[in-house]
């Protein structure tokens, strides 16, 4: 996908439409985390996912509200 965010597809007429649901991998990448750590971010109860059969996919909308619940406003010592 050159020239295009890996949060967007093309749709039928072209125009760029942003990505809503992440694989685990996706999701993984985007918050700078393994794939094994982002399963248990799921499996603990802290980041909602979306099944349809086997497959899992994670909200772009909840990986927001996950880094913005987890932020620190203390000085780093």
């Amino acid at each position: 996908m050159t020239g295009q965010r890996k949060s967007e597809v093309s749709g039928v007429s072209g125009v760029r439409i942003p990505k809503r649901l992440y694989t685990i991998e996706e999701a993984a990448f985007y918050l700078g985390r393994t794939a094994w750590s982002v399963r248990e971010l799921i499996w603990k109860g802290h980041l909602p996912s979306v099944k349809v059969g086997r497959r899992v996919h994670l909200d772009y909308n909840d990986l927001n509200q996950f880094v913005d619940r987890h932020k620190v406003l203390e000085p780093l010592l």
